[in-house]
């Protein structure tokens, strides 16, 4: 990061030397079209010339210095990881936002508009509100003995607060839990998955996590012991997953998704990429399937799913099965279905196939991500190797009280009769009803664009547009050593403060090119990112045009 703030301050101080006429901060990403002019020596050159100058300072003595830690003696996993949702373009935006708190005129919008991640509270969405009126009693349970509080929360959010407080030792939500979670929220989230599927669910087989993340890593931690051992992964793909991989040591083996049939899942490049791994003496022990998925927003077909559990079964591979936008389908003519549920009605049970199910307290249309709640439901494992993920889960003691509350309360929400139902569902109906309409306009928009093409938006959170770059852009781009989406994601930042994240974070066939937006920011801001994606895309197509 150090780095490569010294370079964009290099860069910016060269270039108001030879140009001292021109505009402030972040100068060489602004788009000549969109630079404002400015006074010979703005506040913004000044700071950032210091900041440079102290920069350097720290630079050279840190490699004068006898610490123990450098780039060469740490793991050299981590420097491998990437994550591209909050990687080098969220960077420069953080460094825009602070500066357009000095200098307001300097730059042609008044707002960053974070569209790079899957973030609903940050960016306006309200939480439910009886969700938050359980935590707030269980966290506060003195509340509950106040006549006061009949007055302000609802009947059912009172009498949930109790029967949760009821199942932890000491009524105590800032004591540890067991470390798979709560007995009792187990309990009630296995009967939520039942009640989802059609198929018994056992409270033992839910480990409760800060999210789906670490869930993720604690099964790559369990199934990669080197480079060895592989996971079939798709592309494009979330990069949690590429990360997780990179970090235990393991290959990613890449599936590509089929961009022309709507990011359609092919068995028969499943089995190709697969033989191709066991020919390198790559020992692939799982699929990793994302539905709806991320970053490409498709929901998968049922036939597909039991091809894929099918070819699971056949493979003997695990099937890791990312879910946790499960609540996020906006087309009338797909539905979500687990796959435990399809590998049961299958007729596989626990010994025929291994399977885990991430689901979050992120996603959804709850958004709870600060929250970190989440849970995986592991099956098909045999007794000695299940020990082994409670021992992996016991070293980190247990997850958060607060996101292992949400759980429960997501996957057992106000029924029909309650006090909160009514309030509860026009909440959800409505955050899900904006976010359907949202991505169908953003996808319209998109298709407008010259050289631009977006699939349906079927699910999750995400649009993932491909742009037919002009060759003089592609050049460019390669001037400024940088990917050519990674070019044009700048340039957007510094044309309009929209960020997007470029598609070469996730993977995409090599010749492409692509980004990944969300449908996150709230009705009323949508219109405007319209515009200033429209005007841009048409100054950046002029401006390079072959």
């Amino acid at each position: 990061m150090r780095r490569f703030l010294i370079n964009q301050a290099k860069g910016l101080v060269d270039h108001s030397r030879r140009h001292h006429h021109k505009s402030p901060s972040f100068l060489s990403l602004v788009p000549p079209q969109s630079r404002p002019l400015a006074s010979p020596a703005p506040a913004s050159l000044v700071s950032l010339s210091r900041f440079f100058s102290s920069t350097s300072e720290m630079s050279a003595s840190d490699s004068t210095s006898s610490l123990p830690v450098t780039l060469d003696s740490i793991n050299p996993k981590v420097l491998k990881c990437e994550y591209a949702v909050r990687g080098e373009i969220v960077n420069i935006a953080q460094k825009l936002q602070e500066d357009l708190k000095a200098n307001k005129d300097a730059y042609p919008f008044d707002e960053i508009i974070y569209c790079n991640i899957g973030n609903p509270q940050s960016l306006g969405q309200l939480p439910i509100r009886f969700f938050r009126e359980v935590l707030a009693l269980c966290d506060h349970a003195s509340l509950l003995d106040e006549s006061e509080t009949h007055g302000l929360f609802s009947i059912d959010s009172i009498d949930r607060a109790w029967k949760i407080l009821d199942q932890i030792p000491g009524r105590a939500t800032g004591a540890y839990s067991h470390s798979q979670g709560i007995k009792g929220l187990r309990d009630v989230i296995a009967a939520g998955i039942e009640a989802r599927d059609g198929f018994p669910a056992d409270p033992n087989d839910i480990f409760l996590t800060d999210g789906a993340s670490p869930a993720v890593h604690m099964m790559m931690q369990l199934l990669l012991s080197s480079e060895k051992d592989g996971i079939l992964c798709p592309i494009p793909q979330y990069p949690l997953y590429s990360a997780s991989i990179a970090l235990h040591g393991g290959s990613l083996v890449p599936y590509y998704l089929d961009e022309a049939t709507g990011w359609g899942l092919e068995i028969s490049d499943l089995k190709k990429q697969l033989e191709e791994a066991r020919s390198k003496g790559i020992a692939v022990r799982a699929l990793v399937v994302i539905n709806p998925g991320n970053p490409t927003g498709q929901v998968l077909a049922e036939e597909n799913q039991r091809d894929i559990v099918n070819f699971c079964k056949q493979e003997g591979l695990v099937l890791l099965a990312d879910e946790v936008y499960q609540e996020n389908v906006y087309v009338p003519d797909k539905k979500f279905h687990s796959f435990k549920k399809v590998a049961r009605s299958l007729g596989y049970g626990e010994k025929d196939i291994s399977l885990v199910s991430f689901q979050s307290v992120s996603k959804g249309y709850y958004g709870e991500c600060g929250k970190r709640g989440g849970y995986m439901e592991v099956t098909g494992f045999t007794s000695d190797v299940r020990e082994q993920i409670y021992k992996m889960a016991s070293v980190n003691l247990c997850s958060n009280i607060s996101g292992q509350i949400l759980a429960s309360l997501v996957m057992s929400p106000p029924k029909p009769g309650d006090d909160s139902y009514d309030s509860y569902m026009a909440e959800r109906d409505g955050i899900l009803s904006s976010m359907a309409k949202r991505a169908k306009t953003l996808e319209d928009a998109l298709n407008s664009l010259e050289g631009v093409t977006c699939n349906r938006a079927e699910g999750a959170m995400y649009l993932f547009p491909r742009i037919s770059l002009p060759q003089k852009a592609i050049e460019a781009a390669e001037a400024e050593k940088t990917a050519p989406d990674a070019f044009y994601c700048k340039r957007l930042l510094n044309a309009t403060g929209v960020v997007v994240v470029p598609g070469s974070g996730f993977g995409q066939v090599p010749g492409t090119w692509h980004f990944r937006c969300t449908i996150l920011p709230q009705e009323d801001k949508i219109p405007a990112i319209v515009n200033r994606l429209t005007e841009f895309h048409k100054s950046f197509m002029d401006e390079f045009r072959n």
